[in-house]
């Protein structure tokens, strides 16, 4: 009986769930991300006051997406060779693997904005970042972190005085890859430094140490800069005069900044709020991002037993995104927006026991089986040689571990 009782799917998921080579803190970070998100989506989030608990849950307002995009750089270096970079023979297959997953996340996200919500879909831009990422993969650590950094310091500045110059340009491709809520530019930043952490040993408590002092000191220069920017009347919220948008320097008034790129410029560098785009908010949120991550991995052995939903939860974070789009689509219908904390904990809850049952009785999430078999598809090879993602759109490699350093995973 005892020998029967133990191979039930349940007994065997909580002794075996999130083991190496998974790396289980990794997955309660996406959960949180996933959780996040829905915060900000549909969540009743007052002004953000530090010395105000009760509206601490407006740190889910650009943070959330922002780890997730930090994750998806951790996933990608994990399943392209983990410590070591793709040999080179392999380059053709894993590019076309990433073409094939990018597509279907991109075609993915279009079908959610067709549900017409008040919700800015990550995904379309995500499906763009796994082709984007193509030409880094055999990049060292130390080159990753110098191309995040440049883009952290440079890119906002540089796009800022080029749309204070032109007039803010408007078309489906500028407002897709540079100025919407998602400058990829800004986000390639946080793939890349994900992609980084991700060559450094991640599943080490070394590591995540490291990453957590890194998060820390990066959260004081960024968040440092933007208070300055406020002192000083720069940045975001200085210059709301201009056309509502999502980006700091994109609500500088067309005529002002025209007159006075400068301030443009300024105001891109010192612009801190959420999906602001700004090199502060890069840096402040990059290393809240960071410091996330460093925590789950530090907590997930100690608490595995108490973590595990949310491990469930960011095992399979499409297929949990999609349905938190379609049930705010369906509650608020075609267009509808709404607030309201009560559904946020409904979802919340809703996520975590499906997707735990899910990964109790079937294993992998519906969408990440279904991204899984695109990048089989596109490499054009036996399902059996691609490896497993243990990106946002599937689970960790089942190949064997690399066994240098502590592992994190008991």
């Amino acid at each position: 009986m005892s020998t029967a009782s133990s191979s039930l799917p349940a007994t065997r998921w909580f002794r075996e769930f999130g083991r190496s080579p998974r790396i289980l803190g990794l997955d309660i970070a996406r959960g949180l991300a996933i959780l996040g998100m829905a915060g900000a989506h549909i969540g009743e989030t007052p002004s953000f006051d530090p010395m105000d608990p009760s509206t601490w849950s407006d740190l889910v307002h650009g943070r959330s997406s922002i780890l997730f995009a930090v994750l998806a750089g951790i996933s990608i270096a994990l399943m392209t060779g983990r410590r070591t970079p793709p040999a080179s023979e392999r380059l053709p297959t894993i590019r076309l693997q990433l073409v094939g997953r990018g597509a279907v996340i991109f075609l993915i996200g279009l079908a959610l904005e067709m549900l017409n919500t008040p919700i800015a879909v990550i995904l379309t831009l995500y499906g763009l970042l796994y082709v984007a990422v193509i030409p880094f993969l055999r990049w060292p650590p130390w080159k990753l972190l110098t191309a995040a950094g440049v883009l952290a310091l440079a890119a906002p500045s540089l796009l800022a005085l080029l749309a204070a110059l032109t007039l803010h340009p408007y078309g489906a491709g500028v407002s897709l890859v540079l100025y919407g809520s998602y400058p990829i530019t800004a986000w390639l930043a946080f793939v890349l430094a994900g992609m980084a952490l991700g060559r450094l040993q991640v599943d080490r408590l070394e590591t995540a140490a490291i990453t957590l002092a890194v998060g820390l000191g990066l959260m004081a220069v960024g968040y440092g800069l933007g208070l300055v920017g406020a002192v000083a009347g720069l940045g975001a919220s200085s210059y709301d005069g201009g056309g509502a948008s999502a980006s700091g320097w994109s609500t500088y008034p067309e005529a002002l900044a025209a007159a006075d790129p400068l301030g443009a410029v300024l105001s891109a560098v010192f612009a801190v709020d959420p999906h602001s785009g700004g090199t502060a908010e890069i840096l402040g949120s990059g290393g809240f991002a960071l410091c996330v991550v460093a925590a789950c991995l530090l907590l997930s052995g100690p608490l595995r037993w108490v973590l595990l939903p949310l491990g469930a939860l960011g095992s399979m974070p499409l297929s949990a995104y999609t349905v938190h789009v379609l049930s705010t689509a369906l509650v608020g219908g075609p267009g509808g927006f709404f607030a309201s904390n009560a559904f946020w904990g409904a979802t919340a809850i809703c996520l975590l026991l499906i997707s735990t049952v899910w990964s109790i009785l079937w294993g992998r999430g519906p969408l990440e089986r279904l991204v899984g078999r695109a990048a089989t598809t596109m490499a054009a090879i036996p399902s059996g040689a691609v490896p497993t993602d243990p990106a946002p759109t599937g689970p960790a490699p089942t190949g064997p571990a690399q066994a240098t350093g502590r592992r994190l995973e008991s």
